[in-house]
């Protein structure tokens, strides 16, 4: 057998679907999801950015997730779709949003549990290094593991199980003795996920503590409000990329893999803004004021004044 490196463009993606005859349905249930969420996160993007009532730091750290969710959906379901409807079949990897949704849970401990330090703890300065960090962490992961991966030699079938690069799935291929990468990647994994999701349970411990020490049964009901939006998006997130990287192989078929790989590529930027926003009320808010400035009776208004 010869052996020889090849990079992502040589490699053939066998899909998300075995069977053809269910494509026209699930390419527009998929296209759909797409534009929701694009629209969503672009919608969350800019109502931050116009009104000035959502100029605070939570709202910040949502806005770099609206841009994570859109970079992120951007990168791997247009080309899935193209595969979908012709024989080229290639695509990209990309990995930037295992950190912010543990830095939001920070950012929801100051607001719960020290209210009254809410505003300095988390000034501009922090939010500016908190969103870098997370930035820093997630393209860190990326431009490691993916060139890495790229060059590891590759021969026989470059058919890879799967509908984008996933590297899991493209190791499968190599014709070399990759154990040790793949055990310093499954470390590199397990870190990644850990560090987010150890200052979630710090956080949210010490914010169930301050609830239970609250008084207040509407103080309760507010709290529980502002925190369970933000856990049901890390539960959904997080659960599906431990499936998919820490639970040793033996534990899923790669038709499980593709399924779980859908979920947090293609669901998970469309819940995001969904969860986390547009049922907030000071979005909502937002999003009416705009209307209502770009409405023709308020330009009559504008002018006739």
């Amino acid at each position: 057998m010869t052996r020889n490196r090849t990079s992502t463009s040589d490699f053939v993606l066998l899909g998300l679907l075995v069977s053809t005859e269910a494509t026209g349905i699930v390419f527009t249930f998929i296209f759909a999801i797409f534009v929701v969420a694009v629209t969503a996160n672009v919608v969350m993007i800019v109502l931050i950015q116009v009104d000035s009532r959502l100029h605070t730091p939570m709202y910040f750290l949502l806005s770099q997730l609206s841009i994570m969710d859109t970079l992120f959906i951007c990168t791997t379901v247009p080309k899935l779709l193209v595969d979908m409807v012709s024989t080229e079949r290639t695509i990209s990897f990309v990995a930037c949003e295992f950190f912010l949704l543990g830095l939001m849970a920070y950012d929801r401990y100051v607001a719960v549990c020290n209210p009254l330090r809410y505003p300095v703890l988390m000034n501009r300065k922090m939010c500016l290094l908190l969103a870098a960090g997370a930035w820093f962490g997630g393209s860190l992961d990326g431009f490691l593991l993916t060139p890495i991966t790229m060059n590891v030699p590759y021969c026989g079938s470059h058919q890879i199980n799967h509908f984008f690069c996933e590297i899991p799935a493209v190791l499968k291929l190599a014709c070399a003795d990759t154990s040790l990468y793949e055990t310093l990647m499954y470390l590199c994994c397990v870190l990644m996920l850990l560090i987010p999701i150890s200052i979630i349970s710090t956080s949210y411990a010490l914010i169930l503590l301050t609830i239970h020490r609250m008084r207040s049964v509407e103080g309760r009901k507010k709290a529980f409000t502002t925190c369970s939006s933000h856990l049901t998006g890390v539960s959904i997130f997080y659960g599906a990329a431990f499936y998919t990287y820490v639970l040793p192989p033996s534990f899923h078929t790669p038709e499980q893999d593709k399924v779980v790989s859908a979920f947090y590529t293609i669901v998970t930027p469309m819940l995001n803004p969904l969860i986390y926003s547009l049922r907030n009320k000071d979005v909502m808010g937002a999003l009416e004021r705009v209307f209502a400035h770009c409405s023709p009776a308020q330009k009559v208004a504008t002018v006739e004044a």
